[in-house]
């Protein structure tokens, strides 16, 4: 079997971590994840969930805050795998791990290289209004999201899915491409193909700036914006002067001369909000400032009491 050393952090990465933990061809020789870190209101310590996944498995876990000359980078050197494998890791890997191993370092990326490089290939898949994304397998290189191409495989992208439903979806693809390339890869049957410079675009980590709603935008363009931030980091507007997030919404058909943000529709089913371009969205699921998330009936159930059709959500 093939000594392999395992980098992930999210549960983007356990699919696929669990297809390697049950493989006849690779054994896990080491888990590199992220620290733990406290999360939630009462901040407590958590492991990340790929480390869960290695210790009921009691395969060694390394945890350093950075791994370039860490103790921990020397361990693992001293392991002598065979491959690395990286799916959504979340820092740089030092280039003496990515060329010493016999078979070097492949990254498990979700997106079709070499579009969308870096750290949120998913939400721009679907900020940018794509049809479709989908996974690469490539060599891993000192430039982010660079080396040379061994597998992809295409994903048609559906008008209801956000960064949730994908990053589910692209766990699983990216599991099975993972195993079909791998026996390729270890007979050396695959001729790498080098990414196109001129077709590179990036994905780097949504800015708080970029979540902010611009009803100057059109309503396609808007609710683009809400699926490739749901369920994070989230989209938000202003209502009365505080914070309102919208987590679902839909484009409509009808046109609107009003100013962007005004309600031009409302009662209580429905709440519709005119955008740019003379467009409107449907709003469907919100949360007012300091509530849960709710569907829109609920929301108006109780704010019919002081929201009227011409009032504005305003830009931040």
């Amino acid at each position: 079997m093939y000594k392999v050393i395992f980098m992930g952090t999210p549960e983007f990465s356990v699919p696929i971590l669990e297809a390697l933990l049950e493989s006849e061809l690779c054994e896990v020789i080491g888990v590199v994840t992220q620290p733990d870190r406290k999360i939630g209101r009462k901040k407590k310590l958590t492991p990340p969930p790929v480390k869960k996944k290695a210790l009921t498995r009691e395969i060694p876990v390394f945890q350093p805050e950075k791994l370039s000359g860490s103790n921990e980078l020397n361990e693992v050197l001293a392991l002598n795998p065979d491959l690395v494998i990286s799916a959504a890791y979340g820092q740089y890997v030092p280039t003496i791990l990515l060329h010493t191993p016999r078979f070097k370092a492949i990254n498990v990326h979700a997106s079709l290289l070499p579009k969308y490089r870096g750290a949120a290939p998913i939400h721009y898949a679907l900020i940018k209004g794509e049809s479709e994304t989908g996974v690469t397998i490539m060599y891993m290189e000192k430039e982010m999201d660079a080396g040379d191409i061994l597998s992809q495989r295409q994903l048609p992208i559906e008008p209801s899915d956000t960064v949730g439903s994908l990053f589910e979806k692209l766990s699983l693809l990216g599991r099975d491409l993972l195993m079909d390339t791998l026996p390729k890869l270890f007979n050396d049957e695959i001729t790498p193909k080098q990414q196109v410079d001129s077709e590179v675009t990036f994905a780097p980590m949504i800015k708080p700036s970029e979540e902010r709603i611009d009803w100057n935008e059109s309503a396609e363009k808007i609710n683009s914006k809400i699926r490739g931030m749901n369920p994070f980091p989230g989209t938000h507007t202003l209502l009365n002067g505080q914070r309102f997030k919208l987590w679902k919404a839909e484009p409509l058909e009808e046109k609107s001369n009003k100013g962007p943000g005004t309600i031009i529709v409302l009662n209580k089913n429905e709440c519709v909000v005119a955008c740019g371009k003379d467009t409107a969205l449907s709003l469907q699921e919100v949360q007012p400032f300091g509530k849960p998330k709710m569907p829109v009936k609920d929301f108006l159930a109780g704010a019919l009491n002081y929201l009227k059709e011409g009032m504005r959500f305003d830009n931040e």
